[in-house]
């Protein structure tokens, strides 16, 4: 990579530019169809139909392009949250949220990313804490609104396990092609949450869009 990409006041293009969501949309398109490796200036660039080198007119580096991808995933998670927190079925619209597949396998390549990349892996961190902290407070109200105590149920253990149990059963499927116990899984966590809130009345979370 030539040093003028690496140093320098380089990035021009403003972050709500369409070419700049563009180049965003092709890191994320590599990522889920050839994994992280698989993301050079050059692939980005040409997946999104555009010259190499306005990818450096947009950001100085390549963790620079790599942040700015998650950074819209994170505020798009987090907007989706709020919105399943606010629903009539906060806890069916959580673990919908938890089970997309393709949030999920994109996450799985920034942890994998994360091992490389220690300003990457500290903003992962910084993220899931935000998210983690948000969540726990909608899931204090809405346990308790459903009559479950704290010492019954503490809202950091219902948050772990459910968004624990979905994705993992997402990596399985998608990663490894594995299946068995899935059913029965799903059948056990939905059957609880029809048993809190009924049975789901809302379209799933995952087909939403966030802008």
């Amino acid at each position: 990579m030539p040093r003028s990409h690496e140093k320098g006041p380089r990035r021009i293009g403003t972050d709500t530019s369409k070419t700049r969501a563009a180049l965003l949309d092709a890191v994320e398109k590599l990522m889920l169809e050839e994994g992280y490796a698989s993301v050079s200036s050059r692939r980005v660039a040409a997946k999104a139909g555009l010259k190499p080198q306005l990818v450096y007119y947009y950001f100085r580096t390549m963790d620079d392009l790599f942040l700015a991808v998650f950074r819209r995933r994170a505020e798009q998670g987090l907007k989706r949250q709020t919105l399943a927190m606010a629903s009539v079925q906060p806890l069916w619209a959580l673990w919908d949220l938890s089970r997309d597949p393709r949030g999920t396998a994109l996450t799985m390549e920034f942890i994998a990313l994360a091992n490389h990349r220690k300003a990457i892996r500290a903003e992962i961190a910084s993220a899931a804490e935000r998210f983690r902290a948000e969540q726990l407070e909608g899931l204090k109200a809405v346990l308790g609104r459903y009559g479950i105590s704290a010492e019954h149920c503490p809202p950091v253990v219902f948050a772990v396990l459910l968004s624990s149990i979905s994705r993992f059963l997402v990596i399985e499927r998608v990663t490894l092609g594995m299946s068995t116990g899935h059913v029965e899984t799903v059948t056990f966590v939905e059957d609880y949450l029809s048993r809190l809130e009924g049975e789901r009345q809302l379209p799933s979370m995952r087909a939403m869009r966030v802008k």
